[in-house]
C-alpha cells in the first residue's frame, strides 16, 4: 500500500509562528510589570489562504529590562526531504524607539508600519523586520528582497507582520471588546501606536545548513533564507525546484548574462565549468525538470542554453522525455534500442528472421558500458548522435534559441557535445 506523504510547514510559517509567541510574551510583560514566565507552549497564525495552523512553541523567554522577547519554532518539513528540517527558527521582539515616528526600515521605504484589513485596521504599529545569526544576506540583484537586506522573502515578512500584530490586538481583546477599540482611544492603544518593533529572524544552525544548499549561487552568504509562498511544504513536491531554477535565472539575467547552462546534477555542472569560462551565475541546477527549464529560459530572454547530463538522463533527452526523473518512469530500453539503430547501433539480436531487443539489458548504464567496451569504432559517432537528437528535441521546445548538448561521463568529463 502506498504511504500518504505527510506535508509540512515553511521557514516563513515558522518564523511568524515564533514572532507571534515572543509578541505575546512581551506586550504580557508589558503591561504586568513583570518577567513573563514560559507559559506560551503554542500558537496558531493566519496563512495566506486563510486557513489557520498551531505550532508548539519549543523555548520562549522575556526579559524586562530590555524590553525585548524570543521564542522558538523546530520546522517540521513533514515527509519533504528539506535540508531545513529539524532546524530551529527563532524571533527575537525588542520595543525600540521611532526615530520622527519612522523606523529606518520604513525610511528607506523597504517595510510599512503594520495597516490592514480587519482588526489590523484600528492600530498602525511601526516595524522592522531584520536577519540575525544564520539568515543570508542577499548580495546580487535579481531576488525579490533588495541587495543587502536578510533573505526573507516578502511573503513571510508579511506573516511575520500579521501574525505578530494578531498577538497585540489578541491581547487587547481578551480584556476588551472590539467595538471599544473602535470608538476610543484608550491609553493602551495610544500606547501601542507609539511603539516601534524591531523583529529579528535568526536560526542558530543557519550558517552550516546553507552549505547544503545553492544560495550562495544566489548571492546569498552567511545563511539560509526564510522562504515560502504558502506557508506550507507538500512533500517531494516540485514547487521548490521550479522555484530554485526561476530564481537562479533572475539572478542570471539581472547579472547580465546571455546565456545560461542547465544541469542535471553538480557532477554535469562541474565538468562544464572546468571547460568553459562562464560567470558563476550562468550556471542553474535544473534536476529533472529540462522542459521547465528550458521554457523558462526563453522566458528570460536568454540568447544560448547549455545543457549538460550523464548518460542515463541524456538518452531519456534524446527520446524526447520532458520530465527525466525516474518517477516518471524507467527508461524503456527498447524504445532506447530503437533510438540507438536509428543511429547506426543495433544493440538487439535477430530472432526468427526479426530484430529483436537483447533483454539482458535491463538499465541506461548497462547500455552505455556496452557500447564504450564492445562498440568502440562507433563510440564516438554513437555519442554525438545522442546529443544531436538531444538537441534537436530541446530545440522544438523553444524554438529560435541554440542549444548545445553536453554529455558528461559517470567520471565527471565532457565526452561528447552537439558542437
Amino acid at each position: 500500500m502506498k504511504k500518504n506523504l505527510r506535508s509540512g510547514y515553511t521557514t516563513g510559517a515558522c518564523a511568524a509562528a515564533a514572532a507571534k509567541a515572543a509578541t505575546l510574551l512581551l506586550v504580557r510583560s508589558q503591561e504586568s510589570g513583570v518577567r513573563s514566565q514560559k507559559i506560551i507552549n503554542s500558537v496558531d497564525i493566519p496563512f495566506p489562504d486563510g486557513s489557520r495552523h498551531k505550532f508548539r512553541i519549543q523555548d520562549a523567554g522575556c526579559r524586562m529590562q530590555d524590553e525585548m522577547a524570543w521564542a522558538s519554532v523546530i520546522k517540521d518539513a513533514g515527509d519533504d526531504p528539506d535540508v531545513t528540517n529539524g532546524a530551529e527558527i527563532m524571533a527575537e521582539i525588542k520595543l525600540i524607539e521611532q526615530q520622527n515616528n519612522r523606523t529606518a526600515e520604513q525610511q528607506d521605504n523597504k517595510d510599512k508600519s503594520i495597516s490592514t484589513t480587519g482588526l489590523l485596521r484600528y492600530c498602525s504599529i511601526a516595524l522592522e523586520i531584520k536577519g540575525g545569526k544564520g539568515v543570508g544576506i542577499v548580495t546580487k540583484p535579481g531576488l525579490p528582497v533588495p541587495v543587502g537586506k536578510a533573505a526573507i522573502n516578502p511573503v513571510p515578512r508579511q506573516m511575520i507582520r500579521e501574525a505578530l500584530m494578531e498577538a497585540i490586538l489578541e491581547q487587547q481583546n481578551s480584556r476588551a471588546t472590539e467595538q471599544k477599540f473602535k470608538d476610543e482611544d484608550t491609553t493602551e492603544l495610544l500606547r501601542y501606536r507609539a511603539t516601534a518593533l524591531e523583529v529579528t529572524i535568526s536560526v542558530p544552525d543557519g550558517e552550516n545548513l546553507a552549505k547544503k544548499t545553492l544560495n550562495s549561487r544566489l548571492g546569498i552568504i552567511g545563511g539560509i533564507s526564510i522562504l515560502g509562498t504558502t506557508g506550507i511544504v507538500k512533500p517531494v513536491s516540485s514547487e521548490a525546484w521550479t522555484a530554485t531554477i526561476a530564481s537562479s535565472m533572475d539572478v542570471a539575467k539581472a547579472m547580465r548574462c546571455d546565456e545560461v547552462v542547465l544541469s542535471a546534477g553538480r557532477l554535469s555542472e562541474k565538468a562544464h565549468m572546468e571547460k568553459n569560462n562562464l560567470p558563476e551565475e550562468a550556471y542553474v541546477m535544473m534536476g529533472d525538470y529540462l522542459e521547465f527549464a528550458l521554457l523558462e529560459a526563453k522566458k528570460h530572454g536568454f540568447k544560448k542554453i547549455h545543457l549538460c547530463a550523464q548518460w542515463a538522463k541524456m538518452l531519456k533527452i534524446a527520446m524526447a522525455t520532458p520530465q527525466t526523473h525516474v518517477k516518471h518512469g524507467a527508461i524503456d530500453i527498447k524504445k532506447a534500442a530503437e533510438l540507438l539503430k536509428e543511429l547506426g547501433c543495433n544493440i538487439g539480436i535477430k530472432s526468427h528472421g526479426l530484430w529483436d531487443i537483447c533483454y539482458e539489458f535491463n538499465t541506461a548504464r548497462e547500455v552505455f558500458d556496452f557500447i564504450n567496451s564492445k562498440l568502440k569504432t562507433q563510440n564516438s559517432k554513437l555519442l554525438s548522435g545522442v546529443c544531436y537528437a538531444a538537441k534537436k528535441y530541446a530545440e522544438g521546445i523553444i524554438s529560435g534559441i541554440p542549444v548545445i548538448i553536453h554529455l558528461i561521463s559517470y567520471e565527471g568529463e565532457i565526452i561528447a557535445s552537439s558542437e
